[in-house]
């Protein structure tokens, strides 16, 4: 039986959803227009900081948290009109939950290019 890589699921993820650069993900969080969501595990954000303001879901809860059909459905946790951008630490994860989430039928969502390491280099403020 061949398997599919991690790495090749990560390339087809990338060629279906939308990558967005800090600089764009940072005009949307600031102008309320979007969930600005954290998947890292709660050990790294303890480790390496947060962005103020965004919200926290672990990689592993996500698509639990955010269907409404579901025992941990988090009731107005997030707008879910508005766009849900997606980081973790490099980019990788959040591409595959990206997908995920547009496998749900959620249309307006996107990744940011390059994760919390592209971020920590940009207008975002880390805590």
């Amino acid at each position: 039986m061949a398997i599919k890589s991690s790495q090749t699921l990560v390339s087809e993820a990338l060629q279906e959803i939308k990558t967005i650069s800090t600089d764009a993900a940072h005009k949307m969080f600031s102008e309320n227009k979007c969930n600005l969501i954290d998947i890292r595990d709660i050990r790294e954000l303890q480790k390496e900081g947060q962005v103020e303001g965004a919200n926290h879901i672990p990689r592993g809860m996500l698509e639990f948290w955010l269907d409404p059909e579901s025992i941990y459905f988090k009731e107005g946790k997030l707008d879910l009109k508005k766009e849900m951008v997606l980081f973790c630490a490099g980019g990788l994860r959040s591409a595959l939950a990206a997908k995920s989430l547009k496998d749900m039928g959620f249309e307006k969502v996107s990744h940011i290019d390059g994760g919390f390491g592209a971020i920590k280099q940009s207008k975002f403020k880390v805590i």
